[in-house]
């Protein structure tokens, strides 16, 4: 029977895009029919910075991005294409949190795996809504600093939970709704019906996040609240930005006491 971490190695030190969804894919159908093993294998993790990308796109700073309006097909699609980087970052991730972390209750493999599975569902919506403009993922530049949270956080699952899940997916509930209101504005109804499932199921990972932090909190003998803000004070630097969804966190499992201090700092800004 296929190892959930020989698979999360495979799939995250692979360059091949089609092997990472396929493997993983795999992985998720193993899980549904009891064919899946959790026993931790013998060889430790590898370091983050084995975890391979495809030659395409390529990465630049986000200040390189060029800017598109949405009234052409061109800005529709350089936009779904930036979406659909994330998401393929996120399968990344997912697959990193679960492969890195081995001292976790088996509950917590259990989740990410599902989340790497929902993800590699969103890169593949998105994906096909680029083939429906005439683009492939990798014909536009990408964001290059995705993947470094990951490098920075491999310390520390609590870290991890509070900075990828918590952090910077929580990010995408502030501004999905947004980007969907436009793509209303613009009657692309197809990209929409998109990114509101992707806004559904990251609503999902988002909380999951908030649920192993605050687990691991617990088991810490920490205070989540306090906890929260000293890691994102330590790692962003005052990097993160209202204005902020609190219905959607609220969802996510944001306490009413991050929310207050959320939109009191505005982010530490």
């Amino acid at each position: 029977m296929p190892n959930l971490f020989t698979l999360a190695e495979q799939i995250l030190t692979t360059p091949d895009v089609e092997a990472k969804l396929r493997l993983t894919h795999h992985a998720w159908q193993s899980n549904l029919q009891n064919e899946l093993t959790l026993e931790t294998t013998a060889l430790p993790p590898l370091p983050p910075e084995s975890a391979q990308f495809p030659n395409k796109p390529v990465l630049v700073d986000p200040r390189e991005l060029p800017k598109r309006k949405l009234t052409s097909n061109e800005g529709k699609a350089a936009l779904l294409h930036s979406i659909a980087h994330i998401e393929f970052s996120a399968i990344q991730l997912a697959w990193d949190h679960l492969y890195r972390f081995r001292d976790m209750p088996q509950q917590y493999y259990l989740d990410w795996l599902g989340v790497a599975e929902e993800e590699a569902q969103h890169f593949e919506l998105l994906r096909g809504r680029l083939w429906e403009f005439g683009m492939e993922y990798g014909d536009l530049p990408a964001h290059a600093g995705l993947w470094g949270i990951a490098t920075e956080t491999a310390y520390d699952v609590l870290a991890r939970m509070a900075l990828v899940p918590r952090f910077m997916e929580a990010r995408g509930l502030d501004v999905t709704p947004g980007m969907i209101a436009k793509l209303k504005n613009v009657k692309d109804t197809a990209s929409v019906k998109v990114l509101e499932r992707i806004l559904h199921d990251e609503v999902g990972h988002v909380a999951l996040g908030s649920h192993w932090f605050q687990w691991i909190c617990g088991q810490r003998g920490l205070n989540p609240e306090q906890e929260y803000f000293k890691l994102i004070e330590h790692h962003m630097k005052g990097q993160a930005r209202g204005p902020f969804n609190l219905e959607l966190r609220r969802l996510a499992g944001f306490s009413e006491a991050e929310l207050i201090l959320l939109d009191k700092a505005q982010g530490f800004a």
